[in-house]
């Protein structure tokens, strides 16, 4: 019953067919995406990546054997059929399809290949377990909505590489066998047979390499970079992904901001099919933790948190009053929910509980009615309080207050993560309402408790504010980076820097995280001795592509991105990734596996 091509090709894709082709003579190929049998007539919806298309077979007008191949054919069997274009009778029209005015009348068919029932129904509505799509993911990616992804995801990479370029950037390739770096993650390893004993690494960035075509001259640079990272994952994440990489020399952050907020507009216009308005609000990390508790903050949720400190602290109630006491490293920071003021006791315990999941010691509420406080820590507030507390808060009549107490950092950090839970629950929130932000000034250096001494905050090789340069090593915690985060809806979706271009800047950076000098030069040496022959100042960032297609168009995660993408452990269910190795790769390697 299967046939073979035979040299035959198609007239029109299954996406084709308007009025103008009736009467046509048509061939199309694709595959059975629904078989209908009504009462002899046999209806067979064909589909391929362009579109789906409505054929008929009539008993009447077709010879037996070709009747009997059609009656064959089964669901996701690979078809030709050829037969004459005509409109469909009036009334009977398909609105939801772009074809849905035609059909093919068939004459010919041929099954072009079998297929075995697949092992879920491939309708956007049916459900099947993740595990068991990436087990089949090339039937998976026959559905309507990963389909539909990888064509934006295209459609993104396309616009992207044009901007780009008519905006004087070029796209360079850097390597994929790099020499192993501490970046933040673990390196994947690659050994060097010819090298015994030796690796390479597959990079988690292009950040060195970038760097160092701006020392070449290049002046700006693009890339759509592979990155692979050695790290525990989520949903946003996956061992290798794809980022829009870009660098630029001469530039100051704002500078950056404007190509990547142009990149943006220039997609909006040719993807999305809507206008974006810039510039983009900018804000500090400072400003960013004390208004939403988060570096990645959701601006269309209508609450943001208020320090309370000094009103609350006057209050009776104590963990209130210690707050204070303590400042200005501890305080107390409201959160006034719209309207919430309904929620139920069984509710505000599952706050609490949230906010305890993030951290905090505790919460505190009080409804707000009227001019007044209800319930709660309400009775801890004389009269003269409320209105102060309430103008403090930011609370209006209906208002459910919520309240913690403790470290300033820690209480910022449960609050916002608290915020972002109701929000998204509470409120609706349109997710084609994108709200961007830029997030500036991050610090430079953290505080690693568990070697008690100071660590990168993001990476190594961004430049301080110029303002902070005198205290990289003196007083480490007071300096700010010139590093960028640009948010939207609550995820970060790129992130970049002024780059350090100078060798002693670069050195006493790598001093004050513990770093000594022959491991600096023994890592870094190439990119040090790069700053020695005229580096000029230079700055990027880089554009998660994979979260660019699912903020824009759609999905549970990234893995609704990536074509093949790998499980939550790291592997890969269609190909069974990671496998063992022949052993005699090994010996040749030099490598031994040890139980």
């Amino acid at each position: 019953m299967i046939e073979p091509l035979r040299g035959r090709k198609r007239t029109h894709r299954c996406g084709d067919l308007r009025t103008e082709h009736a009467g046509q003579r048509v061939r199309l190929m694709g595959w059975a995406h629904r078989v209908r049998d009504h009462g002899g007539v046999l209806f067979l919806d064909l589909r391929d990546r362009y579109g789906i298309t409505q054929v008929v077979f009539r008993p009447e007008k077709l010879e037996p054997p070709m009747l009997e191949k059609a009656r064959a054919i089964g669901s996701e069997y690979v078809v030709l059929v050829e037969g004459t274009a005509k409109a469909r009778p009036r009334g009977s029209e398909n609105q939801d399809l772009a074809t849905g005015a035609m059909e093919v009348e068939a004459d010919e068919v041929a099954i072009l290949n079998a297929s075995r029932t697949p092992p879920f129904p491939l309708d956007d509505g049916a459900t099947a377990s993740e595990d068991l799509r990436l087990r089949y993911r090339y039937l998976d990616l026959r559905r309507e909505i990963l389909k539909n992804s990888m064509i934006f995801r295209h459609r993104i990479v396309r616009s992207v590489r044009e901007y780009l370029s008519d905006e004087g950037f070029l796209e360079i390739e850097t390597p994929l066998l790099v020499k192993p770096t501490p970046e933040g993650a673990r390196d994947y390893v690659v050994p060097a047979r010819l090298h015994p004993g030796k690796f390479y690494a597959l990079p988690q960035s292009p950040q060195l390499y970038k760097q160092i075509l701006m020392v070449a001259g290049f002046d700006r640079y693009f890339q759509i970079a592979r990155c692979l990272r050695d790290e525990d994952l989520r949903a946003d994440r996956q061992p290798e992904f794809t980022q829009i990489d870009l660098e630029m020399s001469f530039v100051t952050e704002e500078d950056v901001f404007q190509v990547v907020e142009g990149t943006l507009q220039s997609l909006f216009r040719r993807d999305l099919d809507r206008e974006l308005k810039t510039p983009f609000p900018r804000v500090t990390y400072d400003d960013a933790m004390a208004r939403f508790g988060s570096d990645k903050p959701d601006l269309r949720i209508p609450f943001e948190i208020k320090d309370v400190t000094e009103v609350s602290g006057a209050s009776a109630f104590e963990v209130f009053r210690s707050a204070k006491a303590g400042a200005p490293k501890t305080a107390t920071l409201a959160l006034a929910v719209p309207g919430l003021a309904t929620a139920s006791r069984r509710e505000i315990d599952g706050y609490e509980a949230s906010a305890k999941q993030a951290g905090a010691a505790g919460l505190a509420w009080a409804r707000v009615k009227g001019s007044a406080l209800d319930g709660g820590v309400a009775k801890h507030f004389g009269a003269d309080l409320v209105s102060k507390l309430v103008d403090a808060a930011g609370a209006r009549e209906g208002d459910l207050l919520l309240f913690a107490s403790g470290e300033r950092p820690l209480v910022q950090r449960a609050l916002g993560f608290l915020r972002t839970q109701i929000g998204s629950a509470a409120f609706k929130l349109d997710d084609q309402d994108f709200r961007f932000l830029w997030v500036h000034r991050f610090p430079l250096f953290e505080w690693v408790e568990g070697r008690r001494g100071w660590g990168p905050a993001h990476h190594i090789f961004t430049m301080p504010l110029d303002e902070d340069l005198p205290h990289i090593e003196t007083d480490p915690g007071r300096v700010r980076a010139q590093l960028y985060d640009l948010a939207a809806n609550g995820n970060e979706l790129a992130s970049g820097s002024i780059r350090i271009h100078r060798k002693d800047v670069q050195e006493a950076v790598m001093r004050t995280i513990g770093m000594k000098p022959e491991e600096a030069h023994g890592k870094f040496g190439f990119l040090l001795e790069a700053f020695e022959y005229g580096a000029p100042p230079h700055g990027g960032i880089a554009l998660g592509l994979d979260r660019l297609v699912i903020l824009f168009n759609g999905g549970d995660s990234i893995r609704d991105a990536i074509a093949f993408p790998k499980t939550a452990s790291a592997t890969s269910l269609m190909d069974g990734a990671p496998a063992p190795i022949d052993p005699a790769d090994l010996k040749e390697l030099r490598i031994r596996i040890e139980a």
